[in-house]
């Protein structure tokens, strides 16, 4: 089967930024954004932690994948992936120059094409989320324009859907409505709780190619309709 998401698809980011921001706070900043996601997805641990310095172009100076799987879960052998322990294993010695990064997931609907003639699927699938904390020296002061704080979703065709064989019938467009729907809701939870609880000043959902996401998502909802 072909992932619906190797079709034409943009990134997409939430930029975050906070009100006289200390460097000291970064950590706590961190930590309440993957806190959020936890919330809305129901995966409460960080699957990877990564810390790079000076640009994304420099190997990681510390990088740590946690097993995740049942029988680490049975064993009680998953505390180290909690959010407050990635967190200040990850950032224990804090520089300036360098960015921070947490892996974590949650569970998206998707889409399968089918091959030879066979209807596609939808099933939920884990995808991963990068939340990045920047230094104020890394890469150039970078955090300028992509905030303290950067979360990266992905492909955004997890929500902009764009599979022509469903427009075509009726019952196949009522179940990609549906599906995308929650797809959206999930974005939007995650989005306007990080701006209720998180002490931001602003944000700013984006994709990579600039076009605005709220029109995409409206008017692929409105196709799907």
């Amino acid at each position: 089967m072909k992932d619906y998401h190797e079709c034409m698809a943009d990134q997409l980011y939430l930029s975050l930024w906070y009100p006289n921001f200390r460097f000291e706070h970064l950590p706590a900043a961190a930590v309440g954004v993957l806190r959020q996601f936890a919330r809305v997805s129901g995966l409460p641990k960080v699957a990877a932690a990564a810390a790079y310095p000076v640009s994304f172009s420099e190997p990681p100076v510390y990088q740590r994948v946690y097993v995740l799987d049942k029988r680490a879960e049975e064993s009680k052998d998953t505390t180290d992936a909690n959010i407050e322990n990635a967190v200040a294993e990850a950032m224990e010695l804090l520089h300036e120059d360098t960015a921070y990064e947490f892996e974590m997931k949650w569970q998206l609907w998707t889409y399968e094409a089918g091959e030879g003639g066979l209807d596609g699927l939808w099933r939920r699938i884990p995808k991963t989320v990068k939340v990045l904390a920047f230094g104020p020296e890394f890469d150039d002061q970078t955090f300028e324009q992509n905030g303290l704080i950067r979360v990266d979703f992905g492909l955004d065709a997890s929500w902009v859907f764009d599979e022509e064989e469903v427009w075509d019938d009726e019952d196949a467009r009522t179940e990609a409505a549906r599906h995308i729907k929650e797809n959206v809701e999930m974005l939007l939870a995650f989005t306007l709780s990080v701006e209720k609880h998180c002490g931001i000043s602003s944000r700013l959902l984006w994709t990579e190619s600039g076009e605005p996401l709220a029109e995409k998502l409206v008017g692929r909802l409105q196709k799907l309709n």
